[in-house]
């Protein structure tokens, strides 16, 4: 199948990324798409990966081979029944979304399961939009196809092929087993994380005491409560029964740790524990999954000006492109003073190989 013209609806961190990676491993593909802001389009045709630099019409999508769908849920179902009357009978469309229950369900309302099949592009960041988009972002990412029994299984190859030379790892499953994998995985950790914040924020003080020593456990495991509002707001409604059935299982399993301090059953705190460990530990870490891999190292460096700046003129010289770069102020679960993040496993080995030379490097 030869993809000439894709158009993309929502051009923000998952769409940006997915443009841009297309467009680097095929420059001769034209690109269209609409965005809510006229000012995100402008951003993608100075960047070359887009055609037109403003708002285009509709119509303009009526001849694309592949129309990715990369808004919220809901509003990708709108698009849908907006673009059905202009679609060709070739066009392939998939969305990016978190959810599958709601557009699965529109698709065969406008019998368009022959044409559509789901996308999940299990990759992301706690930063949101297209100034945030980078064309590494799916690279060695998990994406999850969805497909009815109506959908070709020659589209689904070609497709699947398609994907997996812009180096995402392609995995197809229904709409069913999806979106209860996600509401487990990415859907309820969030709203953990969203919760635990809140939990800190009111259990601080006036003098901020929670909030100024807060350590590193605890902002990696918060991180991802830095996600649009509105997107999580949308899954939940959309993924709403799948997210309480991973309630109630979480409910158990957090009743477990709870019953274990109230009764100070040591034995069973260490079991808890190291199950929770040994599970953790086997996790593909360096593979972005629902829970991306954070390409990032640490080092000590000594107080002094001009410190950070060499480190940072050291990777520039060896074309290496730093994500992420700060200092550590509170390092109760972290060794080094320096934390560095980069876009690639392999600029990461690269990174550290240079650098462990003349610093002391903790990986």
């Amino acid at each position: 199948m030869d993809f000439q013209k894709i158009g993309f609806i929502g051009l923000g961190l998952i769409g940006g990324s997915l443009a841009k990676s297309i467009k680097a491993k095929y420059p001769n593909t034209t690109l269209i798409a609409m965005a809510s802001r006229e000012q995100t389009l402008e951003m993608a045709h100075k960047d070359g990966v887009i055609e037109n630099n403003g708002f285009i019409p509709l119509t303009d999508f009526s001849d694309c081979d592949i129309i990715f769908l990369c808004s919220p849920v809901k509003i990708n179902v709108e698009y849908l029944q907006k673009l059905k009357p202009l679609l060709s009978p070739n066009c392939l469309i998939s969305d990016v979304g978190s959810v599958k229950g709601d557009i699965t369900k529109a698709v065969a309302d406008l019998q368009l399961n022959s044409q559509f099949v789901g996308g999940h592009p299990m990759a992301g960041s706690e930063s949101t939009g297209y100034n945030n988009a980078n064309k590494y972002l799916l690279e060695n990412a998990y994406y999850i196809l969805t497909v009815t029994e109506e959908f070709p299984k020659d589209k689904l190859k070609a497709f699947d092929a398609y994907l997996r030379t812009l180096g995402c790892l392609t995995m197809i499953m229904t709409p069913e087993k999806h979106d209860f994998a996600t509401a487990c995985i990415s859907h309820l950790p969030h709203i953990i994380a969203a919760s635990l914040v809140r939990f800190v924020q009111g259990a601080d003080g006036e003098d901020a005491t929670l909030k100024t020593i807060a350590a590193g456990g605890f902002r990696d495991i918060t991180r991802i409560a830095s996600s649009s509002p509105i997107m999580w707001q949308h899954i939940c409604s959309t993924n709403r029964q799948e997210i309480l059935n991973a309630f109630g299982l979480y409910e158990q399993s957090l009743r477990e740790f709870i019953t274990s301090v109230e009764n100070c059953d040591e034995e069973t705190m260490f079991s808890l524990f190291s199950s929770a460990k040994d599970y953790r530990d086997n996790l593909p870490v360096k593979k972005k999954g629902v829970l991306p891999s954070a390409y990032e190292f640490y080092l000590d460096i000594a107080d002094e000006t001009g410190g950070i700046a060499t480190i940072a003129t050291i990777l520039a010289e060896n074309n290496i492109n730093i994500k992420n770069i700060g200092i550590v102020h509170n390092r109760e679960f972290e060794q080094g003073v320096l934390r560095i993040e980069l876009y690639t496993q392999d600029k990461m080995e690269q990174a550290i190989a240079i650098l462990e030379k003349d610093y002391t490097v903790h990986k």
